[in-house]
């Protein structure tokens, strides 16, 4: 396995990683002190866009543990990013089948959301969305399904904030935002475009905001198909920790591999600790 050295930055995953659901995964404190004892830098990036910036610093400090917005980014905010540097928002017109960390960070960048049923049709010809944006939602209704799917019908284009199929909660591993996106893509057949890992444009702003580079970062995350493949596609190192979706198993199936493998955050802080600067 490869020396665990030149560590500068970390693009931390969260769902798996540092909790399950509400419950905080041991070791999360030591985690923490750790980082801001060794001055290494971090940003918080999770394919979750259920919840703002505001609502993640709220659960961590529940937990034990004090980080700023600036240290989060969600695969809302990275979509909303995205679709600013290619659409004009002031003309533009989104419908987010999503929570507030989904819809928040449009609005905020002067995006126009749309609501229930305002479709594009001969009677009401221009109420529909230029774009539908479909993220993690635990308030889904057949209404809110309805709507994105006729807005897609209709011509708008389909955006989705991350694929994940599975969430790992504290009750187990339940279904994820790529399970939203199979029903609309079957309703529609329109394929989504994929913002969140394992797609590098998430991992790229991430870079962006620490002000590092590719060699001196590393990913941590839980799962082999979003966090580590995504990382592989970014060109960063990465470590899996075994706390999540992926098992060992898994690894022995895989085309891909992380840079290193630990059971849990415990174990990333003693190594962390043994870092020589």
């Amino acid at each position: 396995m490869e020396p665990f050295t030149n560590i500068r930055a970390l693009i931390i995953d969260m769902d798996g990683v540092l909790w399950h659901g509400n419950q905080a995964i041991t070791g999360l404190t030591d985690f923490f002190q750790t980082l801001r004892s060794q001055n290494i830098r971090f940003i918080l990036a999770t394919n979750n866009a259920s919840l703002t910036p505001t609502q993640y610093v709220s659960k961590l400090a529940k937990m034990g543990v004090t980080v700023t917005e600036d240290e989060i980014l969600t695969s809302g905010i990275a979509t909303a990013l995205y679709l600013s540097q290619h659409e004009n928002p002031a003309t533009t017109k989104v419908y987010v089948l999503g929570e507030e960390g989904a819809s928040e960070p449009l609005s905020k960048l002067g995006f126009t959301l749309t609501g229930l049923y305002e479709i594009n049709s001969s009677k009401t010809p221009n109420q529909g969305a230029d774009i539908v944006v479909c993220g993690k939602d635990q308030t889904l209704t057949w209404d809110k399904l309805a709507t994105a799917t006729l807005n897609i019908r209709a011509g708008a284009k389909f955006i989705g904030t991350n694929a994940d199929t599975t969430l790992p909660t504290e009750h187990g591993i339940t279904h994820g935002n790529g399970a939203i996106l199979a029903a609309l893509q079957v309703a529609t057949g329109v394929e989504p475009t994929i913002i969140g890992k394992p797609e590098p444009i998430i991992y790229q702003q991430a870079m962006a905001l620490l002000g590092t580079d590719a060699s001196e970062t590393i990913a941590i995350g839980d799962r082999l198909e979003t966090d580590i493949l995504g990382a592989v596609r970014t060109g960063i190192r990465s470590l899996m920790v075994l706390t999540g979706v992926s098992t060992e198993e898994d690894l022995k199936n895989s085309d891909y591999q992380p840079t290193w493998v630990m059971t849990d955050i415990r174990d990333v802080t003693a190594a962390l600790k043994n870092l020589a600067h």
